[in-house]
C-alpha cells in the first residue's frame, strides 16, 4: 500500500505560526495558545507538501487539516480542549443524558434531541457533542445551521465522526 503523508516531524515556527492563524480564523484567537500547547508534530502530504496532520506529543492524531477548504476537523483531543477552554454553548450541541449514551454506542444526533446549542454555528461546521455536564461525547459536522436545528427540530443535526467509547456502569 502507497503512503501518502510523510513520517512525523518537529514543527518548524513558520508552521507553527501558520496553524495559529487557521486556529484564530477557525475558532477564535483566545483558543490558539491551549491548541498549540498540544501541537509537537506534523506530517505533510508527499505529493504538495503541504500539512496534513498534527499530532500531540505521544504521536496521536490531534488535528487533521482538510485540503478542500484548508480547515481542521477536529479528533477527540482536539475537542477536549475545545470544550475545556470555551464556556457553554460555544462550539456545542448540548443533548440529555438518555440520548448521550446512544450517540456513544452508534448514532448520529437528531434536531428533536438538542437541548441548546451554539446558534452562530452554520452548516458544515465542526461541533462538539456534550451532555448536561458539560461531558464530551463526540465530535462531527453539521448537517443545519444552529438557528435551524432549534427551529426544526427535525433531521439529523451532527454527523458523528468520532465518538468516546461507552461504558455501560450498571
Amino acid at each position: 500500500m502507497r503512503e501518502y503523508l510523510t513520517i512525523p516531524h518537529k514543527i518548524s515556527d513558520i508552521e507553527r505560526k501558520y496553524i495559529a492563524e487557521i486556529l484564530a480564523y477557525q475558532f477564535d484567537r483566545e483558543l490558539v495558545d491551549p491548541f498549540l500547547e498540544n501541537i509537537f508534530y506534523i506530517q505533510n502530504s508527499i505529493n504538495t507538501n503541504r500539512i496534513r496532520n498534527v499530532l500531540n506529543s505521544e504521536m496521536n492524531l490531534f488535528l487533521v487539516l482538510r485540503a478542500q477548504d484548508n480547515l481542521f476537523s477536529l479528533t477527540l483531543l482536539s475537542g477536549e480542549i475545545l470544550r475545556r477552554y470555551t464556556k457553554p454553548v460555544k462550539y456545542r450541541i448540548i443533548v440529555p443524558k438518555d440520548i448521550s449514551e446512544a450517540i456513544m454506542t452508534g448514532g448520529n444526533v437528531f434536531a428533536k434531541h438538542v437541548i441548546n446549542i451554539d446558534k452562530s454555528l452554520r452548516y458544515g461546521d465542526q461541533a462538539i457533542v456534550v451532555d448536561n455536564d458539560d461531558k464530551l461525547i463526540a465530535i462531527g459536522k453539521l448537517r443545519l445551521s444552529g438557528e435551524e436545528i432549534m427551529e426544526y427540530k427535525r433531521g439529523i443535526a451532527l454527523s458523528v465522526k468520532e465518538r468516546v467509547k461507552y461504558e455501560n456502569n450498571t
